[in-house]
């Protein structure tokens, strides 16, 4: 899906110039936020006026990163098969595909515009097949069978929101951090006590 909306699909060449204008932008931003179109096109490598022929404005350019983001999170949470790989495996991979989106667009995930319809439904259906995990999670013995479900999602969603934090840079470091809300998540980070 091409990243601003169109009533017809871009050639490939301008897909590739789009993307790279996002990219940059979404590079350049994390690091200034208040930076112009011009270092963004600088970074791109595009001339300012193909910034603006694509986006009229700086925030057109940010309301069409958000929708790229958006869209990379949609595809993320999809990637792990969430309704049909074994549960245990889809919740690492999930976890682990939507940090990679967090770390590497978190300047467009937090430009999210969140009364866009668009932003809304993706939202809506991600939040829907976390819940359905969690329900499989559930009944394949993964979560104890009295677990609050509702409440263990949202532990897990401050826990991938803590882990974003930390910006992992590399594949392992963004797998180790995975792994560690997966753990935690599954079994706390306290010990047992015997009784």
């Amino acid at each position: 899906m091409a990243p601003p909306a169109s009533p017809k699909p871009l050639r490939s060449d301008t897909e590739r110039t789009v993307r790279a204008i996002l990219e940059a932008g979404e590079q350049v931003l994390s690091a200034n936020p208040a930076a112009t179109m011009e270092q963004i096109a600088e970074a791109a490598g595009v001339a300012r006026t193909t910034v603006h022929r694509r986006f009229a404005s700086r925030e057109a350019l940010i309301t069409a990163l958000a929708a790229w983001a958006t869209q990379r999170f949609h595809e993320a949470v999809e990637a792990a098969r969430p309704q049909t790989a074994p549960p245990a495996v889809a919740l690492y991979q999930v976890t682990a595909n939507v940090l990679r989106v967090k770390t590497g667009w978190g300047f467009a995930m937090g430009a999210l515009p969140t009364d866009a319809p668009e932003v809304a439904r993706v939202h809506a259906d991600v939040l829907a097949q976390c819940a359905q995990l969690f329900v499989r999670l559930r009944d394949a013995g993964v979560l104890p069978p009295d677990t609050d479900l509702d409440w263990a999602r949202r532990v897990y969603y401050a826990l991938i929101h803590e882990a974003a934090s930390q910006a992992p840079d590399t594949d392992a470091a963004l797998d180790s951090l995975a792994t560690r809300v997966v753990e935690t998540l599954l079994h706390g980070i306290g010990t047992s006590t015997a009784n």
